[in-house]
């Protein structure tokens, strides 16, 4: 008998798995928005996604429709969702224009911000919110601490 990975190879430690109402258009959406590939789907009897399985970049993604009689909700059904799926990419602003471009609606245009990065965020069609970002300067938390009280004065704690 073959021992079986108890990771499958590619995975890491934590994988996110979006529930959308409507699994099948959101993968065409992060196709154009995020250059997601599709590894996989497998649709149900009643053609709802079970699962499906992108990548973008070289990070997985599973996906699948919401299910109500299940307890599976996405976004719209809950009206938000306290999760950000966040992305480290070459360049901030074409990623987020291309997102806009795609569909999503900008949430916080680029920005350089506080703790180096260049982030911005968009909420994409089905009601998940994606920051998108490049780091650009290596601080120190003592740094960070001064460059946040520069850019938000009148911020609590300070």
């Amino acid at each position: 008998m073959t021992q079986v990975a108890p990771i499958p190879a590619g995975f890491s430690t934590v994988t996110p798995h979006l529930v959308c109402e409507g699994a099948a258009n959101a993968i065409e959406f992060y196709k154009k928005a995020f250059g997601a590939v599709e590894l996989g789907r497998m649709p149900g009897p009643d053609g709802k996604l079970m699962h499906a399985m992108i990548q973008i970049g070289n990070a997985f993604v599973m996906l699948v429709d919401d299910f109500p009689d299940w307890g599976s909700l996405g976004p719209k059904a809950l009206k938000g969702s306290p999760v950000v799926m966040h992305l480290y990419v070459e360049d901030a602003d074409a990623w987020f224009k291309r997102a806009v471009e795609a569909g999503a609606t900008a949430k916080m245009p680029p920005a350089d911000m506080f703790w180096g990065d260049r982030y911005g965020q968009v909420t994409d069609p089905f009601g998940h919110t994606w920051s998108i970002a490049t780091h650009q300067r290596d601080l120190t938390p003592e740094q960070m601490q001064e460059e946040m009280k520069k850019q938000t004065p009148g911020c609590p704690g300070q």
